[in-house]
């Protein structure tokens, strides 16, 4: 049995970028070969994609997790590494994606319209893209960026031409039953329908799609019961069909009173998108109203007797019965002109087009702020900054002073001496929290050691080629262990 989903959950994970490679070339008779370590590839992203074919959400109800491939890591000779594959996760026309506090953040509208969900991490640069006068032989390469990971939420709003509203147990569904070839279920107990159903209807030359909203009750627009789920799904519809139930036995109920309530819920409810696809407010929307169950004669009665007063406010009114097939001819004649009328006011929505908002080349870049849990420590925050330290490999002393000229240059020393920060005090970049040194020169011409290693930096646990070296000749028993 099929089922409708129209609001799921979807965890995406972009690709992370791969590792620069830190590699120096080596060829017979051909020493100092400089460095060739490739860059890494870019991760892949994940794109959400428009498609005619796809009516649900149901793949990603029961697939939640969507996760694009990794970037390669580069190799010596100057080979870079292979970029990620690209996911694209095609999305019904009408779904909306909010983050996970429930904040718009685009509306796909028009079939092929595209999003990126989640950006791929950068592929780190190999050593031969960071060689530079001071370095010559970098004996480091930087890391690739982690990709995004986003938590997502999909509503889908039925893009349909004609919605039918009204309260349970109206006749909607047996309405489209018979005038599509759409076979929702029908029964006589209310909230029979769940969720939308969806019928194609041929008329002339026009064709329109109509949608069996699920029964209204008074309260809808404020939750009750499963309003607001039901209501959402009429933002789209160019024309709104008043299904009254002329035959209701129910005290208290009567044609004028049924449109009158809803028309109260459609005035109270508030899209999550103003001027939702540029259809207009609920309350704009033109309106027809059709009176059901006419081969009752105490309906067909009743129908005859309020149809002034409808029209006295300007729709048009048909009396019809679903079972019979009562009327039904003039009333699709009557709602194909009607949505050919509102598409000619309201041509088709063209594909978003992707948004590029360059960076000012004068910006800093960063901030420094005190930090609130450490006394005495700042906090370092900019898109430079941050990405730098991810990119670092912090096992390695020439990388680790690689990105304290880095960070010179673009200023945090400084700024940090004007915000007042002492030797010792706590800096945190991102993940990262160090002590500052301010006798640490950085920003100057370094002067070469050995590959992986940094003068201004204190020795660290690394071991360097010397000392593995002379353990070697100290196993052997060619050397002592005091005299390195």
């Amino acid at each position: 049995m099929s089922r409708f989903i129209d609001r799921v959950v979807l965890h995406v994970s972009a690709g992370k970028g791969g590792n620069g490679c830190a590699s120096v070339h080596r060829e017979k008779f051909k020493p100092l070969g400089g460095p060739d370590g490739g860059n890494g590839g870019n991760g892949g992203d994940v794109i959400l994609e428009v498609d005619e074919g796809v009516h649900t959400l149901l793949d990603f109800h029961f697939h939640q997790h969507a996760k694009a491939t990794n970037g390669a890591q580069g190799a010596g000779g100057n080979r870079e590494g292979a970029n990620g594959n690209h996911l694209v996760l095609k999305v019904p026309d009408g779904t909306v994606v909010l983050d996970k506090d429930g904040h718009v953040l685009v509306d796909m509208i028009g079939a092929g319209t595209r999003y990126v969900a989640a950006h791929g991490g950068r592929g780190g640069l190999g050593n031969a893209a960071l060689a530079s006068r001071a370095r010559k032989a970098p004996g480091f390469a930087l890391l690739g960026e982690e990709g995004q990971e986003l938590d997502l939420v999909l509503e889908l709003k039925s893009v349909a031409d004609v919605g039918l509203v009204g309260f349970p147990s109206a006749g909607k569904s047996s309405l489209v039953s018979v005038l599509s070839a759409a076979k929702p279920k029908i029964a006589d107990y209310p909230f029979t329908t769940l969720v939308p159903n969806l019928g194609v209807v041929q008329s002339g030359d026009t064709t329109f799609t109509v949608a069996d909203v699920p029964g209204l009750i008074p309260g809808a627009s404020e939750g009750r019961g499963l309003g607001l789920d039901f209501l959402r799904h009429l933002e789209r519809c160019a024309v709104l069909a008043h299904v009254v139930d002329c035959a209701t036995l129910e005290p208290g109920r009567d044609p004028i009173s049924d449109v009158d309530a809803l028309e109260a819920e459609l005035a109270a409810y508030q899209p999550a998108l103003s001027g939702d696809s540029s259809l207009g407010e609920l309350s704009e929307r033109p309106r027809i109203v059709i009176l059901n169950k006419a081969d009752v004669p105490d309906a067909a009665e009743l129908a005859e007797f309020v149809t002034p007063e409808f029209e006295a406010r300007g729709w048009p009114v048909f009396t019809i019965s679903a079972v019979s097939r009562e009327g039904l001819r003039p009333l699709t004649f009557a709602l194909a002109k009607m949505v050919e009328e509102y598409r000619a006011a309201h041509p088709p929505a063209a594909p978003a087009r992707p948004v590029i908002r360059p960076v000012a080349r004068n910006e800093t870049g960063f901030s420094v702020v005190a930090d609130p849990n450490e006394p005495g420590g700042f906090i370092v925050r900019g898109t430079r900054p941050e990405r730098w330290i991810r990119q670092t490999a912090f096992d390695n002393d020439e990388a680790v002073g690689y990105l304290a000229d880095r960070l010179a240059r673009l200023g945090v020393e400084d700024e940090l001496v004007k915000q007042g920060a002492r030797p010792g005090c706590s800096v945190t970049i991102g993940d990262v929290s160090f002590e500052w040194e301010p006798q640490t020169h950085a920003g100057v011409d370094v002067v070469p050691t050995g590959r992986g290693t940094d003068s201004r930096l204190d020795q660290t646990d690394r071991v360097g080629a010397a000392e593995r070296r002379h353990a070697k000749k100290v196993r052997r028993g060619l050397a002592n262990d005091d005299e390195f």
